[in-house]
């Protein structure tokens, strides 16, 4: 157990391997509904903390993304959000306690999950690719350039990980060029989360409007996707889709009541901290203690700490985060079937609404269907 929570240098490079991920989504869904910014990064770095404290794993947590995206889109009011994450929370803590969660684990191959994870990496390497690296003009493709040659040159270095350097030269980059140090230092300030209670109604319209969308991806990558990432990756632990199963629901019965975002884990924060070096549950509680105190400390001066993490450099960290789930698929291609269902699931999740369920539905009945059988 004593070796399960560490706090050296990989770890610390390791804790923000998940921020480019995290960070844009979380200043949007601030942004678009008006949240409260101490709250929603107190309890996003509390159930980070906590998460690494119970796995002793870089298990991170992240936003829901269909809801996330939902909020930023439509500008859902705070209150719906809220009895969104309780309604997601109360449906997984049945889904997991009944065993239909653990029967899916078991019947939902192998090739497409390791298609759900490459059709993810693929998913997040575009936006890394496509918005994030060009957002800066000139000077965010060199930030990105420059982060790039840290990260290949140094990827798997234990002794100079690479994310150390990454986020140092964002940082770098923010105090002297984008940072308002006046204002940074006059929006200082202990601020508490504060606390909320979601009635029957938020609840009901937060499951349809929010939790239904959002309930396919977390099966298919919060739950299924990231335990066959934790047996990758951690094949001497034998974490179960139920224990996955019930810290998620019991995060999000426990956030919204303190104006927290609905949470989830994901396979790609895990390949994402794995891959800038976390190998303990440290990496994700330094993750947590920053974004506590970010939240504790700075959240009054939330548009200039917005500065701190460069577009450009959170995509690289991005890209890399992708690059370590792509490269899951390889264990398919001993076999023509899988390989190909594996691909077309990728595909799938890819470019359809819904990608994800589809995807998730469609390569298990081919799997099982007998016109492969023989290929």
């Amino acid at each position: 157990m004593k070796n399960w929570i560490q706090f050296n240098r990989n770890e610390f490079s390791g804790s923000f391997g998940d921020i480019g991920t995290d960070f844009p989504l979380i200043a949007g869904m601030i942004l678009a509904s008006n949240l409260d910014v101490a709250s929603v990064f107190v309890m996003f770095g509390l159930m980070q903390i906590c998460t690494g404290v119970v796995y002793g794993l870089p298990m991170p947590v992240q936003p829901l993304k269909a809801m996330a995206i939902l909020v930023i889109a439509q500008h859902i009011q705070s209150s719906v959000l809220f009895g969104a994450g309780l309604a997601i929370g109360l449906v997984m803590l049945v889904l997991t306690l009944s065993g239909t969660l653990s029967w899916l684990a078991v019947k939902i191959p192998a090739c497409v999950v390791r298609g759900i994870q490459f059709g993810l990496g693929l998913s997040l390497a575009s936006l890394a690719l496509t918005k994030y690296v060009p957002s800066m003009g000139v000077d965010g493709y060199v930030l990105a350039l420059v982060s790039f040659v840290f990260m290949i040159v140094l990827l798997g270095n234990r002794r100079l990980p690479p994310g150390v350097f990454v986020i140092a030269l964002g940082l770098l980059y923010a105090i002297f060029f984008k940072v308002n140090l006046t204002s940074l230092s006059s929006g200082i300030g202990l601020h508490l989360p504060q606390f909320a209670l979601p009635n029957t109604g938020d609840i009901l319209t937060g499951f349809f409007l929010l939790a239904l969308p959002q309930l396919p991806l977390s099966l298919s990558n919060s739950v299924i996707a990231t335990n066959k990432t934790l047996h990758d990756l951690f094949p001497q632990r034998n974490i179960s889709v139920k224990k996955i199963g019930i810290t998620y629901a019991l995060m999000n019965l426990v956030v919204p009541f303190l104006k927290g975002i609905p949470v989830c884990h994901g396979c790609g924060g895990l390949a994402g901290h794995y891959a800038l070096g976390g190998r303990t549950g440290g990496s994700v509680v330094i993750y947590g203690s920053v974004l506590v105190t970010i939240g504790l400390v700075f959240s009054g001066a939330f548009q200039q700490v917005i500065h701190f993490f460069p577009q450009p450099v959170l995509g690289i960290v991005l890209f890399f985060e992708a690059l370590t789930l792509m490269l899951f698929i390889r264990d398919q291609t001993q076999s023509k079937r899988d390989t190909a269902i594996a691909l077309l699931v990728a595909l799938i999740c890819l470019t359809l609404p819904q990608g994800y369920v589809a995807g998730l539905i469609i390569g298990t009945v081919l799997y099982y269907s007998p016109w492969l059988k023989g290929l």
